[in-house]
C-alpha cells in the first residue's frame, strides 16, 4: 500500500466516523475517533478470519503495520506538542509552577515504580515469568499521561480553566519525566550500560531546556524581522523540528523541547499582538495552527484504533486487562497523593480537599499514541512473549482512559464539584 493509498484511507475513515458520529452518538470528537476505529478494526479482524481470505488478510496487515511508531515519534509529535504548549496561559502556568512541578516529576516517578512492583506481584501469583525491570519499565510506558491526548480531549469537557490549566501544564511536562525514566530503565532491561537516573533526568531535561530556548531566541528575532504571517508561520514550524532533531540526536528530551518551544512562541508572540493585528487581522498563525492541531490528531486517534489490525494478543489477554487497569488507576491515584501531599493543601486549585483533587486528577490521566509508541520501541530488546504483554498492556491502558475514563470524567467533574460545594457548606455551618 502506498502512502497516498494509506492517506486515503484515513481521510476516508475520519470523515466517515465524524458523519456517523454526529448523526447517533454525539461523543467528543476524538474519543468518537479512537472508539470507531476500533469497532471498525474488530469487525474487519473478525470477518477477515471467518472468511480465511489470504488477500483480505494481507491487505489489513498492511494498513496495520504502516509504522506508527515512525509517523508520531519522528514526525507530528513535535508538531502536536508545539499545538498542545502553544495554547498554556503563562500567568495560570506562574501561579501553579510549584504544583505542575511536582506532579510532573514526582507522581510519575512514583507510579511508575509503584505499576511496576503491583504488575510483578499479580504477574508471579499468575505464573507469569515477568522481570521486575520490565515491570517498571513497562510502568514508565504507561504512567505518564499524553499531552496529546489531555489538550485534544479535555478542554472540550467543560472543566474551569485553573483546574483544566494544571492537568493540560502537568500533562505536558510529565511525560518528558516518563521518557527519561524509560531510557534509564531501558538500559537496565538490555543491559546496554549503566546510567545513573539523575544524570539521565538532568541531561534530558537541562539539554532540552538549553537547545529548545537558544534556537527560539535566535530564530524569534529573525521572525521580529518579518511582518508576513506565513514566514512566521513557517519560522515557528522550522524552530521546533530543528530543535527535536538536534535534541533527540544528541540524547536530550526532543519531547519536554518541543513543549518549551511551544510555550517560549506563545509568550513572545502574545507580547507582539497588537503589532500583529495590523498585517495578520486575521490570526492566520494561531488559526493555522489550531487546524494543524485537530488534523493531526484526527489522524493519531484513527491510527491508533486500527494499528490493532496488526497485533498478535497473547493468551494472557483477560489477565492483562484486568491487572493493567488496577495497577493504572492504584499508581497513579497514589503517584499524585504523595506530590500533592508535598505540595501542600494551599497549592490545590479551586478549594478542592485533597482526596477531591488527586481523584480529579487520577480520573482525568489520559493515555494515547506515545505510550503505544514506546511500548512498539521495546520490541528490539525484549523477547517476543514479553513484547506481547507490554504492547497490550499499552493499547488496554490507551482504550480505558480515553474511551472509559475521556467519556465519564465531566460527570466524576460535576459529582466532585456537588461534593465541595456539600462540603464548604457544611463546614460554614459549623458552630465556632
Amino acid at each position: 500500500m502506498s502512502i497516498m493509498e494509506f492517506i486515503i484511507c484515513i481521510l476516508f475513515l475520519i470523515v466517515l466516523i465524524h458523519i456517523v458520529n454526529d448523526k447517533t452518538l454525539h461523543m467528543q470528537s476524538d474519543i468518537a475517533l479512537l472508539f470507531f476505529s476500533l469497532c471498525i478494526s474488530v469487525i474487519i479482524l473478525v470477518v477477515a478470519n471467518f472468511t480465511g481470505s489470504e488477500k483480505f488478510l494481507e491487505t489489513i496487515r498492511q494498513v496495520g503495520d504502516f509504522g506508527f511508531e515512525e509517523y508520531l515519534i519522528d514526525f507530528v509529535l513535535c508538531f502536536m506538542l508545539f499545538a498542545g504548549a502553544s495554547k498554556v496561559n503563562m500567568r495560570k502556568f506562574k501561579q501553579n509552577i510549584k504544583a505542575v512541578s511536582l506532579l510532573a516529576l514526582l507522581s510519575t516517578v512514583v507510579s511508575s515504580v509503584l505499576f511496576g512492583l503491583l504488575f510483578y506481584v499479580s504477574a508471579r501469583i499468575a505464573g507469569l515469568g515477568c522481570d521486575i525491570w520490565v515491570c517498571i519499565l513497562l510502568g514508565c510506558i504507561v504512567s505518564p499521561t499524553d499531552p496529546i491526548a489531555a489538550t485534544g480531549i479535555l478542554n472540550k469537557l467543560g472543566l474551569s480553566k485553573n483546574v483544566t490549566s494544571i492537568i493540560e501544564n502537568e500533562s505536558l511536562f510529565n511525560d518528558g519525566t516518563g521518557v527519561a525514566l524509560f531510557v534509564f530503565i531501558k538500559s537496565i532491561v538490555s543491559q546496554s550500560g549503566k546510567s545513573n537516573f539523575f544524570i539521565v533526568m538532568f541531561k534530558e531535561i537541562a539539554g532540552a531546556v538549553v537547545v529548545a530556548l537558544l534556537v527560539s531566541f535566535v530564530l524569534f528575532r529573525i521572525l521580529e524581522l518579518t511582518k508576513n504571517p506565513v514566514m512566521h508561520l513557517l519560522i515557528s514550524f522550522l524552530d521546533v523540528s530543528f530543535v527535536y532533531v538536534v535534541c533527540e540526536h544528541s540524547g536530550f528530551s526532543g519531547v519536554i523541547a518541543s513543549v518549551v518551544c511551544g510555550m517560549y512562541f506563545a509568550y513572545k508572540m502574545d507580547g507582539i499582538s497588537r503589532s500583529r493585528k495590523v498585517f495578520d487581522p486575521h490570526n492566520f498563525y494561531t488559526d493555522t495552527w489550531e487546524v494543524l492541531d485537530s488534523i493531526l490528531n484526527a489522524v493519531l486517534f484513527v491510527m491508533v484504533g486500527i494499528s490493532v489490525l496488526d497485533i498478535a494478543f497473547t493468551v494472557h489477554l483477560a489477565f492483562v486487562v484486568f491487572v493493567t487497569i488496577i495497577c493504572v488507576v492504584v499508581s497513579r491515584f497514589m503517584g499524585v497523593g504523595i506530590a500533592s501531599l508535598l505540595t501542600g493543601q494551599k497549592k490545590i486549585p479551586s478549594s478542592y480537599s485533597l482526596f477531591e483533587f488527586v481523584t480529579l486528577m487520577t480520573w482525568s490521566a489520559l493515555k494515547g499514541g506515545l505510550s503505544l509508541a514506546l511500548a512498539m520501541s521495546t520490541k528490539e530488546f525484549l523477547d517476543y512473549e514479553t513484547y506481547l504483554i507490554v504492547l497490550d498492556a499499552a493499547y488496554v491502558t490507551i482504550f480505558f482512559t480515553v474511551l472509559v475514563q475521556g467519556l465519564t470524567i465531566s460527570r466524576v467533574y460535576q459529582k466532585l464539584e456537588k461534593h465541595k460545594a456539600a462540603r464548604i457548606r457544611s463546614q460554614s455551618e459549623v458552630p465556632r
